[in-house]
């Protein structure tokens, strides 16, 4: 209950009560009014900007930034585990596929370049997290460079083995008679009698004794590039043209099996054991040319013999007897 305020009134020697104007009460409830109105909006405009109170939409932008933190922690974890998978693979085909197939290592230095020239991150500048957004984005960028390098290297190390795979087929590595039909190794490569003139001859080839008739095999894939008696000496003989400069030659032979032209594989009968040319008797005579020079057959009989049988043929090849040619 508010206070009744009394004044002295001098003229009729008593108290009166104060009775308060209108206009005076209207004033000072407009007063009131508006000073609570500015102490609202003031502690109002305090909390707002404090901590204590945030808005349904502050709420949700910090949910979205802890989420982005979150996504940003997942994307780190799993561009490690991208980088750790790359340096094994990067690893592997610099120290096993490219040593095996006989290419040059790629530098780590390639692998890892940066991007020089302008500033291709410019657009991520000038946001609160834009020092790890381009870092991320840089980060993601090697690794697409380094897994563009790697593509290009595998592929690299695919047509290497394809070629790998045509060479090993390619390279005349059996023995072109089989061991059941061989009478014996009759002379090999190197200084021997020729076998007319008694004289040292150079013997550019290995003779395989055999009954005639006997099957003659090709030693390596590859095209029948000759199947005639037009080279002196050698009467009816095959030339095989193998691919990567490996050429072998089967001469004195009784009769072909295949003809010029014809792809043949290892191990195809290409023809038979004769005595034609310049022959003492019926036996193969066999060579190997390599970026047309004449080498060694017995380097390349890996494909058809044992340890032993290769010795013993080592043995008998080495020795400088007559050749039937």
């Amino acid at each position: 209950m508010s206070k009744v305020k009394y004044y002295y009134d001098p003229d009729t020697l008593s108290y009166r009560k104060i009775e308060a104007k209108k206009s005076r009460k209207y004033r000072n409830i407009s007063l009131f009014l508006l000073g609570s109105l500015l102490f609202g909006l003031l502690g109002l405009t305090v909390l707002l900007n404090t901590n204590f109170i945030n808005t349904p939409k502050e709420l949700s932008l910090q949910r979205e930034l802890r989420n982005y933190d979150l996504q940003f922690e997942l994307l780190d974890k799993k561009m490690e585990q991208v980088e750790q998978v790359l340096t094994n693979i990067e690893d592997r085909d610099n120290n096993i596929y490219r040593i095996y197939f006989e290419a040059n290592p790629i530098p780590d230095e390639q692998r890892r370049a940066g991007f020089g020239g302008v500033n291709r991150y410019k657009s991520l500048e000038g946001f609160n997290n834009s020092e790890m957004i381009i870092a991320s984005t840089k980060r993601m960028d090697i690794i697409q460079k380094q897994m563009v390098i790697q593509s290009k290297s595998l592929d690299e190390i695919t047509k290497l083995a394809e070629e790998k795979e045509k060479l090993l087929a390619a390279i005349p590595a059996i023995q072109p008679i089989r061991n059941e039909d061989l009478k014996r190794m009759a002379s090999g490569y190197g200084w021997r009698s020729d076998p007319f003139t008694k004289a040292r001859k150079m013997h550019w080839g290995m003779d395989f004794s055999s009954p005639k008739g006997t099957p003659i095999y090709a030693t390596g894939d590859g095209k029948v590039t000759r199947a005639d008696s037009n080279s002196s000496g050698y009467g009816n003989h095959i030339r095989i043209d193998h691919g990567f400069g490996y050429v072998s030659l089967y001469a004195h032979m009784s009769k072909y099996n295949v003809t010029a032209g014809k792809t043949v594989k290892r191990g195809e009968l290409i023809g038979f054991v004769g005595s034609t040319g310049r022959s003492e008797g019926p036996h193969l005579h066999y060579e190997v040319f390599k970026d047309d020079q004449r080498i060694n057959p017995i380097n390349f009989y890996y494909g058809s013999l044992t340890a032993e049988e290769f010795a013993n043929m080592l043995k008998t090849a080495s020795q400088e007897n007559q050749s039937l040619d």
